[in-house]
């Protein structure tokens, strides 16, 4: 989960750079306040690479996608991008449980399967 998770994150991290980018062209904004804010959203994208596993972090990370699809008010393309995001975040999260729990009894299908063969001298 965590390598799938992350991957939407990281790309999260691009989009929000681009979208801050856009966001210079209104007139209303300061170059200040898109960047303080974009950097912030950014940093977290990256930050919740390391602690998407950890109690919390699948929630903390919706809560980016719903800032994404929120920044739509002052980007307008990005409620399509948010929206696809989090489509890709609910995808990330779903099959990456998935896997894991794959990877699990296929581990714990290897591990009985080492422990019944006997030990051939």
């Amino acid at each position: 989960m965590r390598t799938l998770c992350s991957s939407t994150l990281i790309g999260e991290f691009f989009v929000i750079g681009f979208a801050g980018l856009v966001a210079m062209k209104d007139p209303d904004l300061t170059a200040s306040t898109v960047w303080t804010v974009c950097g912030i959203a950014m940093f977290l994208s990256v930050a919740l690479c390391g602690v998407v596993t950890r109690p919390g972090g699948i929630a903390l990370g919706w809560a980016l996608q719903v800032a994404l699809i929120a920044s739509g008010f002052v980007v307008p393309s990005m409620f399509f991008l948010g929206a696809v995001f989090a489509a890709l975040w609910w995808a990330s999260v779903h099959y990456g449980r998935k896997i894991d729990e794959a990877k699990a009894r296929f581990a714990a299908q290897a591990a009985q399967a080492g422990s019944t063969t006997p030990d051939v001298a």
